[in-house]
């Protein structure tokens, strides 16, 4: 059983020869130029997963387009609207030194740098124009995935050591409680 990481999510058709727009979710765009296959999930796909050869995928004035082998038509790129382009965890792109996938982090602990006092799990993540939140807990507390916060992420252990901002876990308790 493969674990899947979703890449992109097909938008709509665009022309008629059943290519598709989609939205990258990909940090690294440059890895859709080598894309040869790649797995379709979605609830209107008549299977759960089924595996598409793709034959292109280009950027269009900020937008992806996707076309798979054997989809050349409005028709049959319209049974594929509203899925998730998916590939295989073991084959996503390499990270740069200091970037993680968020993915790879849920489920991680969150310790206290000073004295190892467990603050909680990563649960999620909240996105508000900023830098990334840390979801602990589901919503117990929201943590700045910054350097200066989060000085040592160790995602193989699966902790992430934290130095908290003086009253930021009560901050959190309050807005809980609001």
């Amino acid at each position: 059983m493969s674990h899947w990481t979703a890449i992109a999510a097909l938008v709509k058709p665009r022309g008629n020869k059943g290519e598709l727009t989609a939205i990258s979710l990909s940090s690294k765009p440059e890895r859709f130029a080598h894309l040869t296959k790649v797995h379709l999930f979605g609830d209107a796909l008549p299977e759960q997963s089924r595996e598409y050869k793709v034959e292109r995928v280009w950027d269009h004035d900020g937008t992806l387009i996707f076309k798979f082998a054997g989809i050349d038509s409005i028709n049959e790129a319209e049974k594929l609207r509203g899925a998730e382009v998916r590939i295989p965890t073991e084959q996503r792109a390499p990270l740069e030194e200091g970037e993680y996938y968020q993915s790879d982090l849920i489920g991680c602990e969150v310790r206290d740098l000073a004295t190892n006092r467990l603050i909680g799990k990563v649960t999620g993540w909240e996105e508000y124009g900023g830098p990334s939140l840390l979801d602990i807990d589901n919503g117990r507390i929201l943590i700045p995935f910054v350097k200066a916060i989060c000085p040592e992420i160790d995602p193989q252990a699966r902790v992430i050591k934290v130095q908290l901002p003086e009253g930021l876990e009560d901050l959190n308790n309050a807005l809980s409680k609001a």
